[in-house]
């Protein structure tokens, strides 16, 4: 039997003192030991099988941690987790206490940068550099970016300022497998290098076969791929060639590529000779996501991230019908507004299968856009949308609205444009942590003018609020959290109700609940032990406020909550208004403290925050003291 080599290596110091030729047995045996703990805990997966290669040529190359690994998104970080020192912590992975999903710096020195969304890598591994530069250390620094997120506006600034500094000794390593979550609505195109020149009359079918059907979504860049190919077939027939017309080399870099990201020992040669230049580097490698695993690489949105499964036979379905998910109330709820309004426009930043608008898609095509990862975009183009008469409906995740936040406020609300921004996950998301998070945004759009701000506490509520805001003629906001709903038949009508106005879902005595969205439940449930009223406020901007003048006339204390931050968040909205009516009454702001909320089942985070129904209930038991 074969000695296994990773059961040798702790760290990466351990892995360089192998023999080279030791590496392709290390890669089968980290990709077999991803594939069995990530089946045991659920996590991402299909991206994580694609990078094995690549991690363990990096680590043998570079001298890490003094050199940085900045890996983008980080969800494709799980080997590198593994050789960095906590392989015997993988069965924790994305739960309470234990790893964290992507890089997290005070997790290890090893993680350079924490990271969680897309196309910062560059950026960051370029100030990293300079910052060693200025304080003298040798150290190196490497991105590694997928296809996916080099759509986004922010990789390219990094790279339009790394190219103009001749002496950064950067390498940025796009890792191009043609994905994001779903396929690329964009892609850079497949570059040829001379070292693939042996074979120049198959790499050209080969590549035009494999890239145009992306390029042609990058504008500009199928006619500099096609002038390249005719150039390639010039050189087959003796003719001159410039082997160095390449996109990234117009921004200063260096290309190399494209290389096999599956040949460790071929990406460990090309990754010392690059170490060993001076300069900004682009090294341009091809992988396969899902690789290894064959239900992956077949299925690889399917498998972008998995739940606890048996890696002989994958995802076992239920026999228990799966709860409604407020997504898919969005996503339902989408397409029958659209049947009955042809201006309703559906825009995602590459969030298709997360946002609910699979089905959407597939019945109105030529209204649904997703613009890639590029949540800026996809605001302003939702704005200039809506200047000539279309609906745009953007669905996006809270914590992706937040990279969006100068387009929000000055190219829609500025403009009192009819936007609806679907926000879901709102609050807290659990496996995903801290970047991932939707804790901000009642605080940071309740201070926007123009905008109308709606948080439903049940399916049937988000059905009727997501019709209700697609009405008005401004911008407007609802937000729901991850997961399935209450239980509440969501229906099919899209009623709508007035605007601002809240209900009482209990009434009681001494103590009013004023709660907001997927606070409400349990806020009930903490009532029932209290005999407090509980208003459904619906609304947080604008508030009804003639309800909250009824229940601080008719109770001794107020007490607000909601699944967002305390600062700034529904409740000191209810505060300012108190204030400003000198309704004088003791109130208790519930919400998600000023802390960096971890990673783990919401559940816990919630009730660790507390936000279960005992939480809600001791914080104002002891508040009536």
């Amino acid at each position: 039997m074969t000695k296994s080599l990773l059961n040798q290596i702790e760290l990466p110091s351990d892995l360089r003192q192998l023999p080279e030729s030791d590496l392709p047995q290390v890669a089968d045996e980290l990709r077999e030991f991803l594939l069995q703990t990530v089946c045991a805990t659920g996590g991402h997966f299909a991206s994580n099988l694609g990078t094995v290669e690549l991690t363990v040529a990096l680590h043998y190359v570079y001298n890490t941690p003094n050199d940085h690994l900045v890996w983008d998104v980080g969800h494709q970080s799980y080997p590198h987790k593994i050789l960095t020192g906590r392989k015997h912590r993988m069965g924790t992975m994305r739960q309470k206490d234990g790893l964290a999903g992507f890089p997290k710096r005070c997790e290890s020195p090893y993680d350079a940068f924490g990271v969680g969304h897309s196309s910062t890598s560059i950026g960051a591994a370029l100030g990293m550099q300079v910052a060693d530069q200025l304080q003298g250390r040798p150290n190196r620094h490497v991105a590694i970016i997928g296809d996916g997120a080099m759509t986004a506006g922010q990789a390219f600034e990094a790279l339009n300022n790394a190219g103009d500094m001749k002496d950064t000794n950067l390498l940025v390593i796009l890792n191009d497998n043609e994905m994001s979550i779903s396929p690329n609505v964009g892609a850079l195109p497949k570059y040829l290098a001379s070292s693939v020149m042996r074979d120049v009359k198959d790499l050209v079918k080969s590549a035009k076969n494999k890239s145009e059907k992306v390029l042609n979504k990058l504008p500009g860049v199928l006619d500099v791929a096609k002038r390249f190919e005719n150039k390639l077939k010039e050189a087959v027939d003796g003719s001159p060639l410039d082997m160095h017309i390449s996109l990234f080399e117009k921004f200063g870099f260096e290309y190399t590529g494209p290389v096999d990201g599956h040949d460790v020992l071929g990406l460990t040669e090309t990754l010392k000779t690059l170490r060993s230049k001076s300069g900004p580097q682009f090294l341009h490698i091809i992988t396969k996501k899902g690789n290894g695993y064959k239900l992956a690489e077949n299925d690889p949105v399917g498998f972008h991230a998995i739940g606890k499964m048996d890696p002989a036979v994958g995802p076992v379905k239920s026999s228990t019908p799966a709860a409604v998910t407020y997504t898919q109330v969005f996503g339902q709820w989408l397409c029958d507004q659209a049947a009955v309004d042809n201006r309703l426009v559906g825009v995602t930043p590459a969030m298709r299968e997360g946002s609910g608008l699979v089905a959407f898609e597939k019945q109105y095509p030529n209204r649904y856009f997703d613009v890639g990862i590029a949540e800026q975009h996809a605001v302003t183009f939702a704005g200039g949308l809506a200047c000539d008469g279309i609906k745009p409906v953007v669905a996006i995740y809270s914590t992706f609205l937040q990279r969006a936040y100068d387009q929000l406020v000055h190219d829609v609300a500025i403009q009192n444009l009819p936007v609806m921004f679907a926000i879901d996950r709102a609050g807290i998301v659990g496996a995903d942590g801290p970047t991932h998070a939707g804790a901000y945004d009642l605080s940071f759009m309740r201070c926007i003018p123009n905008m109308v701000i709606a948080a439903p506490s049940d399916e049937y509520e988000c059905r009727l609020l997501l019709s209700t805001c697609y009405q008005l003629n401004q911008p407007t906001a609802v937000r729901y959290p991850r997961g399935s709903g209450t239980g509440v038949d969501a229906g099919r009508e899209l009623q709508t109700v007035e605007v601002g106005k809240g209900l009482i879902r209990r009434q009681g005595e001494k103590v009013a609940i004023l709660a907001f969205g997927s606070m409400v439940q349990p806020a009930l449930q903490a009532a029932d032990n209290l005999n407090a009223t509980v208003a459904d406020m619906r609304f947080v901007k604008p508030l009804d406020e003639a309800l909250i003048i009824e229940l601080a006339n008719n109770h001794d204390f107020i007490v607000t909550v909601e699944e967002n931050a305390v600062q700034g968040g529904a409740g000191s909205a209810v505060l300012e208004f108190m204030a400003k009516n000198k309704l004088c009454k003791p109130v208790l702001n519930l919400g998600i403290a000023d802390v960096v909320t971890e990673h783990g089942d919401p559940k816990l985070i919630l009730q660790g925050l507390g936000l279960d129904v005992v939480g809600i209930e001791t914080s104002i038991r002891n508040f009536m003291i």
